[in-house]
């Protein structure tokens, strides 16, 4: 997991490809958007964004993805995500490779973070997380996350 904030993004260290998507992503203004999914490069890097309110750790699932890397982006509001290291995900259901994700009860040696405004979370394959999890109590958030196929990473 990489975490910074978007003013920091020109000396992050990202990778060209991260930095990229990250760029492409802001200049399409999602906090304009209504929810939904926007092509940024066609299905290798796309953006969904999302409007909901978080809830308690315990009525989520942590999931996982095999050929996108996450991007999230807090637009508004307090998200606190809970995370673990590659390979720490227990009980998982089967995985969706069509829609390339997978879902899963446990994170063993689970750790958080709170995103605000402006900050974002990197999570690569492999990397569970558990999303949309309330800080002091439940709140609407508003978010952007982008969508890398990792195999750019590698070209």
């Amino acid at each position: 997991m990489i975490s910074d904030e978007l003013r920091s993004l020109p000396s992050a260290g990202l990778h060209p490809v991260l930095q990229q998507a990250l760029t492409l992503a802001i200049a399409a203004n999602p906090q304009e958007k209504t929810p939904g999914r926007y092509a940024l490069q066609g299905d290798t890097i796309f953006m969904n964004v999302m409007q909901f309110a978080t809830q308690s750790p315990e009525q989520k699932k942590a999931e996982l993805h095999q050929q996108y890397i996450d991007i999230q982006v807090l637009l508004s509001g307090e998200e606190r995500i809970l995370f673990g290291m590659t390979d720490s995900a227990r009980q998982c259901d089967e995985m969706h490779v069509e829609d390339d994700y997978q879902l899963c009860s446990e994170i063993v040696d689970e750790q958080a973070i709170v995103l605000k405004p402006g900050r974002f979370a990197i999570f690569m394959p492999g990397e569970p997380h558990k999303p949309g999890c309330m800080v002091e109590g439940p709140g609407e958030i508003k978010k952007v996350v982008i969508k890398v196929r990792a195999s750019l990473l590698q070209a």
